[in-house]
């Protein structure tokens, strides 16, 4: 039940054969591949289930390692991305496996008294109050609490439920013995999303025990700051405070307080609006946020960690449902192509912690079982994503916001309606490309409704849009940055296209420095940094395309350069070494 009166609503949907699919079947893959006894040894370690004199073979390492103080984490979002494959496609042999793994963590939780189930020990929060310093205790256990609530949410596993609200009880009696500014200080420690677990347990059961948990996770230093005007973030650590803003964020939804929700918009306001971004869509340099417009200097082999960007796609999407504006699901979609996409190898699923813009790089992978950084976790939830972004419910209709190949069943007033994207790629000539998007819709009564298709920043005419072969006459476009159709619809099929080009997105603070992009796709030179010469060509004009298949997925070649080279898309880099920014002169 929320409070907070959104705009839009994501509705449930299937995956299409694309790109985005077969990454998700990627995803999939190695979220089946691992086994659940390595998923759960910390967990099991710390209930005094399992031990060992000597490393067993498989045995999970890196940062799930035994020694490591955030161990355990990564099993939180396993069974987030568990859940959430199994609501979107039904794979009953994931659920299964989650479903085991959650009674695993009950029977660990019996075994440590009935209610802890962490899998550190009570006493890394005793030491983070003494002032002792651990390594970020309340980030590791949010991660098993989200993955418990997000099996119920998504899974329906009713027993994860109750091992959460078990759990919460040791929490809301630890709390109770602080004042605010101890408690201050405790959450002055990386708290991750205990916030937002607080509010979706909160939204689940109407427990009053977490109304006071949301009130003692509350951030005043962060919040407080931000609702002033203030710019808390400058050269911080980003990821500390993004899950504590989608904390804000759910508090909103579940309480109605409207002081939540403007401290999210203030926080976007300092993040993204006044800071600006790369090209890519991120941010930061060595986890921390850039100054505000200046990027330049800040270009590294430590650009873009996958944890802000996965957790900024989650804060985007949540200002998306509230208001419907179209620079969210534009920045949604530039961080999916060139962060989520590119930061994952596109044969083995593997992450990448960190996606380097500095000159002459190249992608450092991480293993299966040997390295569990943070980006590993948000790796398997961030390829779960793909269909819950596709397709959102308005009060006039469906909104087509991102354009993923998929599949909606919607029920219109009763009427079961069946509505399909897909891409068509192809250019009109060898130097203005199109993209077209193709949607058909087949209701079982004929049913008047409007569909709204996102019109991305990208695009550089109004778009075409011919609905059974007749050319629709769209007089204006009623909302900034989107096409609306309202008709009686029954078998239809439509096809909106969509003008793009090559262009140039330069520093900010740079402007002679500059990347490539066609439509919202970052392309990566295979080269070293080289100036390159306009010579009084346009954009679109120092490249020419090869491999004209897909509008996706095409490749380039410097024109008239001193010495000619490919561009790609950057998320089909792998282990190429490529460049990003480009003096031109």
């Amino acid at each position: 039940m929320n409070k907070g009166n959104a705009e839009l609503h994501p509705k449930k949907v299937m995956l299409l054969p694309s790109e985005f699919k077969r990454r998700a079947k990627i995803n999939r893959d190695y979220v089946i591949s691992l086994k659940s006894e390595n998923l759960l040894q910390n967990h099991y370690i710390e209930a005094g289930l399992k031990s060992w004199s000597h490393k067993p073979e498989g045995i999970h390492w890196g940062w799930e390692s035994p020694e490591c103080q955030l161990r355990g984490h990564f099993l939180g979002h396993w069974l987030s991305a568990a859940a959430r494959i199994y609501h979107e496609t039904g794979d009953t042999e994931v659920k299964g496996k989650a479903d085991y793994i959650v009674s695993e963590l009950g029977r660990c939780q019996k075994e440590n008294g009935g209610e802890w189930v962490g899998s550190i020990p009570e006493k890394y929060l005793e030491w983070i109050a003494q002032g002792k310093r651990v390594w970020a205790p309340h980030y590791t256990l949010h991660k098993t609490f989200m993955g418990l609530v997000d099996m119920y949410k998504f899974a329906g596993n009713e027993e994860a439920l109750a091992i959460a609200d078990k759990w919460a009880n040791w929490f809301h009696r630890w709390t109770a013995k602080f004042t605010r500014e101890q408690m201050d200080d405790i959450l002055d420690v990386e708290t991750g999303g205990m916030l937002e677990v607080w509010a979706d347990l909160y939204g689940i059961t109407r427990n009053n025990k977490y109304l006071d948990l949301i009130e003692r996770y509350d951030r005043p230093r962060l919040f407080e700051r931000l609702l002033a005007g203030e710019d808390p973030l400058t050269n911080k650590h980003a990821n500390t405070t993004i899950p504590e803003i989608h904390g804000a964020a759910r508090v909103w939804e579940v309480t109605g307080n409207d002081r939540y929700r403007k401290i999210v918009e203030a926080y976007w306001k300092q993040a993204v609006d006044e800071r600006g971004y790369f090209c890519t869509g991120g941010q930061t340099c060595a986890e921390a946020w850039t100054p505000k417009q200046i990027l330049g200097a800040r270009l590294g082999p430590t650009n873009q960690e996958h944890c802000v960007v996965y957790n900024m796609i989650r804060l985007a999407e949540y200002l998306y449902r509230w208001t419907g504006d179209v620079k969210y699901a534009d920045y949604i979609e530039r961080n999916l192509y060139n962060g989520i996409m590119a930061q994952q190898n596109p044969r083995t699923g593997m992450v990448t912690y960190y996606l380097s813009l500095h000159p002459n790089s190249v992608k450092q992978w991480g293993t299966p079982t040997d390295d569990f950084w943070c980006c590993h976790g948000t790796l398997v939830q961030a390829h779960t994503l793909y269909a819950d972004l596709a397709f959102y419910e308005s009060k006039e209709g469906i909104v087509l916001s991102q354009y993923i190949p998929s599949k909606l069943k919607w029920q219109y007033k009763d009427v079961p309606i069946e509505i399909n994207q897909d891409f068509i790629g192809f250019w009109n000539s060898s130097t203005y490309p199109l993209s077209r998007i193709k949607v058909e819709v087949k209701a079982e009564s004929p049913s008047e409704f409007t569909l709204i298709f996102r019109i991305p920043w990208w695009v550089t005419t109004t778009p075409t849009i011919e609905i059974n072969g007749d050319k629709y006459d769209l007089k204006q476009i009623e909302i900034p940055g989107y096409a609306k159709i309202k008709r009686v619809w029954k078998n239809d099929k439509v096809i909106i296209t969509f003008s793009t080009n090559v262009t140039l997105s330069p520093l900010p603070d740079m402007p002679n420095m500059a990347a490539f992009m066609y439509g919202p796709i970052v392309l990566a030179g295979l080269s070293a940094e080289k100036t390159l010469y306009a010579n009084g060509k346009a954009p679109h004009e120092m490249l020419r395309p090869i491999n004209e298949n897909r509008w996706d997925n095409i490749s380039f070649y410097t024109v008239d350069q001193i010495e000619n080279f490919k561009f790609i898309p950057l998320y089909n880099v792998i282990d190429e070494r490529y460049t990003i920014y480009f003096p031109i002169k």
